[in-house]
């Protein structure tokens, strides 16, 4: 063996027990701190929701709502709501937990309502109209009555005339962000229309502002945000004599530019 060869072979030598000194014997003992169980985003939202699915709208559930569902989950439904027999076996078999939605119809402030959407609002007004009607309200659809594109100036007029002229209590328009329809709707004498995205400003702008139309962004919320949105605008009022006050001057500043 050669003395270049005899070199490489000591150096890979001890190369070698200096890796072996880095790693700890078998027999060493393990801390005695183990990570604590920890529930991720995700699991841990679902654990802090009080239902994994919202059918409260309807007023027949069928097995194809329960689709999907795990076993043990909690689904949401109307105080009233029936259930087919097939839907009742699922439940049975998945042992999955109704809970009924408890009517908030004695604090509603409303009894009539003008609903309305362009072509970007169509889906979600089909599935407030189901939502209202439950709820006890009496209807009066200004369309559109499809996905085919219209203007959403025209739509807004219609339901704003409504709450204007005082046909109906309050008007509810859907178009994409919202925002261009309350300035339509704003233009009608008697109208105080408010674009809301939280349940926060629908109450705000009933009990502070006395708005009686509220417009609604379909990309701005999820339908289910628009249900609670919807609720708490139909469920306050203008009650304080302080807000009503400022009320009349919103009022007055319309009349000095109408003569």
């Amino acid at each position: 063996m050669s003395l270049q060869n005899k070199e490489t072979r000591e150096r890979v030598r001890a190369l070698v027990r200096e890796v072996l000194k880095s790693v700890p014997p078998e027999n060493e003992e393990q801390p005695a701190y183990l990570p604590e169980h920890v529930v991720v985003n995700s699991l841990q939202d679902k654990l802090n929701r009080e239902f994994d699915r919202d059918e409260s709208a309807k007023s027949l559930i069928t097995e194809d709502d329960l689709r999907g569902l795990d076993p043990e989950a909690r689904l949401r439904i109307a105080e009233n709501a029936k259930l087919t027999p097939l839907a009742q076996d699922t439940v049975n078999e998945k042992k999955i937990e109704l809970i009924r939605k408890q009517p908030r119809g004695a604090s509603i402030k409303v009894e009539t309502v003008a609903i309305g959407a362009d072509h970007g609002g169509f889906n979600f007004k089909e599935q407030l109209k189901p939502f209202l009607e439950g709820l006890g309200l009496k209807l009066r659809d200004f369309g559109t009555n499809s996905l085919d594109a219209v203007d959403y100036p025209d739509i807004a007029h219609e339901v704003a005339k409504a709450v204007g002229e005082g046909h109906v209590d309050v008007g509810i328009i859907i178009d994409g962000a919202g925002i261009g329809s309350a300035m339509a709707a704003n233009k009608v004498p008697n109208v105080r229309a408010a674009a809301c995205y939280s349940e926060a400003l629908a109450k705000n702008s009933r009990e502070h502002n006395g708005a009686n139309v509220l417009t609604l962004g379909s990309v701005q919320n999820s339908f289910e945000e628009v249900k609670e949105i919807v609720e708490a605008f139909i469920t306050n009022e203008l009650t304080e004599e302080r807000h009503g006050k400022r009320v009349s001057k919103i009022g007055n500043i319309e009349n000095q530019y109408s003569k």
